[in-house]
């Protein structure tokens, strides 16, 4: 019994000792621990697998965008520039900061300057859109491509007004963005901004559509022909944005990245774009004409808030009020009135000034729009036929817009050359025939240069037209100007 117990025992050991030894791990090769204990080994190293949800993946845009986004680098010859100007610096904040400059940009240069901006390629031949104030007066225009190549690029035509350019470099086969349709675009939708800030080129940002249809009062026009209809966004946008791509996450372009509102000169979280369908049509207009066609409904029109209907007694606070029209103006012969309110243009509604000015921009002079509007609470349909800056409906040519003009009997011209410059003058329109006309009882002699009607500044004959027009609803202007001999005048007209 002794013995069978002890072998028993003995074997139960055994058992138990090997089936330890089989389960025991394997000893770990002194070799394969690391010395340093901060040493991370990519074999150990492993992506999570993420499937983006449908929607949300930025890649595919930023990927098909980046291409064809362009940097733009300008220079200015030392006269026609300020002295203040910084090389490398985008040329949007000598527009917006003037003096303020040098507290960011310190030492001030002693020659010509450099600017540095974006652009959007939208041909394959080489038509590139930018803005306005990315170019204005620079000598020189070069683009610098993805890929590291340059060019030198032409200057097709600019518009102020909508603070767009089209350039055009040599070359063919390159990639480009085609347009998307702004008035798809739905607040809170997903873009993409593409451009150059500060030169670190093709940096890609992304945010959403914050508001659309925005006037941020930055394209301050003497004549008051700016058109601000930015969408605007909390993509990051920086100096040398400017000019650069809005796009959706198809990589369509939807907009034209403009303007920051800051108090520094950089990002502070609000960016804005021209919309595309607005930038479209212009860039369409200078391409065909060198010129934009403007076309003018002829209304000076007010907001609707709750002083105004409490003051007018109205019964909505939507659509845009009519204060006034001018005389033979689209609106006027389409039968629109003074107190009218605008709610819509073909059927789009109208609740801001800047709604309203870009819908019309969208179309040129002969074209006919309809327009809804309230009159005493009663609904009407309107058809207006609209007209360019000179009241016609005829196609405006380049060298049309600096045109002699025959008004109220009189001759309005173009002022020459050496005069302006003798004068020291950056426009004005020369006014002759005076003893057979309107003027006649004015005061006014023959030869006398109109600079300004009223606040607004006077460029091109046709301006004259339109503000004396506009001024004949109200109690008169006052017409300010100067004699070739440097004498300077004022004469009231339509006052009593």
């Amino acid at each position: 019994m002794m013995l069978g117990l002890l072998g028993s025992a003995i074997l139960g050991g055994g058992v138990a000792v090997g089936g330890y030894k089989l389960l025991e791990p394997a000893p770990v090769a002194p070799q394969a621990v690391a010395a340093d204990p901060q040493v991370r080994y990519t074999s150990e190293m492993k992506s999570t697998p993420y499937a983006v949800p449908e929607g949300l993946n930025f890649v595919a845009a930023a990927a098909a965008v980046t291409p064809a986004v362009v940097h733009v680098m300008t220079e200015y010859a030392a006269p026609a520039v300020d002295r203040r100007q910084q090389q490398q610096m985008d040329p949007f904040l000598r527009q917006f900061f003037g003096d303020q400059l040098e507290q960011f940009h310190g030492q001030q240069p002693q020659g010509g300057g450099q600017g540095s901006g974006s652009g959007v390629i939208i041909a394959a031949n080489g038509y590139i859109v930018t803005n306005n104030h990315v170019i204005d007066k620079a000598s020189k225009i070069e683009v610098v491509l993805d890929d590291k190549r340059k060019f030198e690029a032409e200057l097709v035509g600019a518009d102020p007004n909508t603070d767009l350019a089209v350039l055009k470099v040599k070359a063919d086969n390159l990639p480009f963005i085609k347009y998307g349709n702004s008035d798809d675009v739905k607040v809170g939708q997903w873009v993409l901004a593409v451009g150059n800030p500060f030169n670190l080129n093709s940096t890609v940002t992304a945010g959403i559509i914050s508001a659309k249809g925005r006037n941020i009062d930055i394209l301050r026009r003497k004549d008051n022909m700016g058109i601000e209809s930015f969408i605007q966004t909390d993509a990051v946008v920086n100096p040398g944005n400017s000019g650069g791509a809005l796009v959706n996450l198809n990589g369509d372009l939807i907009g034209i990245n403009s303007a920051i509102a800051s108090h520094t000169g950089s990002y502070e979280g609000y960016s804005f774009a021209i919309p595309s369908s607005l930038a479209s049509k212009v860039v369409d207009d200078l391409l065909k004409y060198k010129v934009v066609q403007r076309a003018l409904l002829g209304v000076q029109i007010q907001e609707v808030d709750a002083k105004l209907a409490s003051e007018k007694k109205l019964n909505t606070l939507n659509g845009v009020y009519v204060q006034g029209l001018t005389a033979g103006s689209a609106a006027a012969q389409a039968g629109l009135k003074k107190d009218d309110i605008i709610t819509q243009i073909n059927g789009v509604a109208v609740n801001t000034s800047s709604q309203l000015q870009e819908q019309v921009a969208r179309f040129r002079p002969g074209d006919k729009i309809k327009v809804s509007y309230l009159r005493g609470g009663t609904a009407g349909l309107a058809e207006a036929v609209l007209r360019n800056a000179t009241g016609t409906t005829g196609i405006v040519r380049e060298d049309a817009m600096a045109a002699a003009i025959k008004y109220e009997g009189a001759t309005i011209a173009a002022v020459e050359p050496r005069d302006l410059a003798k004068l020291g003058l950056e426009g004005g329109a020369k006014i002759s025939g005076i003893k057979g006309s309107n003027f006649r009882e004015t005061g006014m002699a023959d030869g006398f240069i109109i600079t300004r009607i009223d606040k607004n500044q006077v460029t091109k004959p046709a301006d004259v037209k339109n503000f004396l027009d506009q001024a004949r609803e109200s109690s008169g202007a006052l017409v300010e100007g100067v004699y070739p001999d440097g004498r300077k005048a004022y004469y009231p007209i339509g006052q009593e």
